[in-house]
């Protein structure tokens, strides 16, 4: 018994289009001989649908695009994920489709509400199981977080399940796969029978989906792993075994490592972000400093250098190396590249401004002065092109509020708001190590961060060294440490506490940042609610 896997890229709303893209997965599994073609979790409304589910137009676009895959799926059986409307409920269901018709539904049991996931807004849970003889086996499906719910899984085996699939949406972060493939392997020793995971692909806003579907034999052991962070339409075999069924054959495909699957994620973030939201083309302000420089490459990555415009923008507090290497690095990409000085617009500001500020001295204001100048200017290109901005602010920065409202916080999308500087440094050095050539010139990975807003500045005049603020930013931010706690790591209290105090005083500011693309266990969107006002003091016992 063949199975295929259709491991697809669904955009949320979309649901013709999603339907179109499933059947075309059903005739291509048609020519491959299968008998089952299974998609992801709610592969037919994309995920997360939000609010979408909620609009009667929706629904109806739902119901006629599950009437026409019933009909292109003629002659060979489908398993598809969908929203599903019943007596006044919605479920999140795996619609078994055969010769036209619904023969079974399975509704997700276990809906998560943490982290990214907020199933129990939406759904109602399911408490039944749907085995379905499929040639001489029955198979059963669950959803996503079912999987990771032993009582759940051993329910579909006592149904009479030989084979279970585990239907996902499941978003990418560091070390997720290896979670993943461990649990499934626990599942399928628990009940002596092979399991398949099924992912989606693709970015949705902030969160990203990397695929990496696989299958697991009776013992546990990964026999099968589609494509990372690509579409594709892969196949297992059912076979009689000595005991019950299994899988075969095998076909791994491989696992990038830490650098290269978070290169990846973001890559596939925005690409997707940009086309999934029709734009052409992006527009980057180039600063001579490595988030600029990261951000660049991993631009031309996802759309080609073609479609990049980078603008630098320099004041008076530019030095000649920043010039010298942003325009290397353009040349070397071969993105079109402007540079436009700040200094005339600056001026005309802060004589605008001259007697309101007559007897203040000068500040952080003239600093973030300049910020807002290079943010509107890029602003102004993307309104009169289309193309765009994306942002070039860090994980580090976000929390500690290093960055200026309606300056370099302006734009569409954030490709490294969920990387640590450190991380930053690690990527540029990875993207390097990869090729063809040197892509961001060594001097940028090298040379002491600087925002060049005042003369001499670094960051350090600001922040404490990156190496000590961010392992205190992820002990807070990634798992809930308290300042005790992050002082028993080895860090001064005095340091622990101002930090912890920035990350709570910012909280205004990262509310008004532009999406990015999530690579960690948390990150600042969905899965971080901290309220603006409060009055919590992380440094009082």
């Amino acid at each position: 018994m063949r199975i295929a896997l259709a491991q697809i890229n669904p955009t949320v709303g979309d649901v013709q289009g999603n339907a179109a893209r499933i059947a075309e997965r059903v005739e291509e599994a048609r020519r491959a001989g299968a008998q089952l073609v299974v998609t992801p979790e709610l592969a037919l409304s994309g995920y997360p649908p939000e609010d979408l589910l909620f609009h009667r137009g929706f629904r109806r676009r739902i119901e006629e695009s599950l009437a026409r895959l019933a009909e292109a799926a003629r002659g060979i059986d489908l398993l598809v994920g969908c929203p599903e409307y019943s007596d006044g409920a919605l479920f999140n269901t795996a619609a078994w489709i055969r010769d036209g018709r619904r023969l079974a539904n399975y509704r997700k049991q276990r809906l998560p509400n943490y982290q990214v996931f907020d199933d129990k807004r939406y759904f109602a849970p399911g408490d039944s199981y749907a085995a379905v003889e499929l040639g001489s086996a029955r198979v059963a499906p669950v959803i996503c977080e079912d999987i990771w719910h032993p009582d759940v899984v051993a329910g579909a085996r006592r149904a009479g399940a030989d084979l279970i699939f585990s239907l996902n949406a499941s978003p990418y972060q560091r070390g997720k796969q290896a979670e993943r493939e461990a649990n499934l392997a626990a599942r399928a020793r628990e009940n002596g029978v092979p399991l398949v995971y099924l992912n989606l692909v693709g970015g949705q806003d902030e969160i990203v989906y990397d695929g990496c579907s696989f299958a697991v034999d009776a013992s546990g052991r990964v026999v099968h792993r589609a494509p990372a962070f690509e579409e594709s339409l892969t196949t297992v075999d059912l076979v009689q075994a000595e005991r019950g069924y299994d899988l075969e054959p095998e076909s791994l495909a491989p696992l990038p490592q830490d650098e290269e699957s978070i290169w990846r994620a973001i890559v596939l973030g925005v690409r997707d972000y940009v086309e999934k939201n029709r734009f052409q083309d992006v527009v980057i302000g180039l600063s001579g400093g490595v988030d600029s420089a990261v951000v660049l490459a991993l631009a031309c990555d996802a759309l080609g250098p073609a479609r990049v415009h980078a603008v630098m923008m320099p004041s008076r507090f530019t030095s000649s190396m920043s010039e010298k290497d942003a325009a290397a690095m353009t040349r070397g990409l071969g993105v079109k590249y402007s540079v436009i000085p700040i200094e005339g617009m600056y001026q005309a500001t802060l004589a605008a401004l001259e007697r309101e500020f007559r007897g203040r001295a000068p500040d952080a204001t003239e600093e973030n002065i300049q910020a807002r100048c290079r943010g509107m200017l890029l602003m102004a290109i993307s309104n009169k092109t289309g193309r765009m901005v994306l942002t070039t602010g860090n994980k580090s920065e976000m929390a500690v509020g290093y960055a200026t409202l309606y300056g370099d916080m302006a734009g569409g999308y954030a490709p490294i708001k969920d990387c640590s500087k450190t991380l930053v440094w690690r990527l540029a050095r990875w993207r390097n190590a990869r090729g063809p050539g040197v892509v961001i010139p060594q001097r940028i990975i090298d040379r002491p961060p600087t925002a060049e807003l005042r003369e001499g500045q670094l960051d350090t005049d600001s922040l404490p060294p990156y190496d000590v603020l961010d392992p205190i930013l992820e002990a807070f931010i990634e798992d809930d440490r308290s300042v005790d706690e992050i002082v028993a790591l080895g860090f001064e209290r005095a340091t622990v506490t101002r930090v912890l105090e920035l990350v709570k005083r910012s909280e205004y500011k990262r509310r008004q940042a532009p999406p990015g693309v999530r690579v960690s266990g948390r990150a600042f969107g969905r899965d971080w609610r901290y309220p603006i006002t409060s009055g919590y003091r992380p440094g009082e016992s």
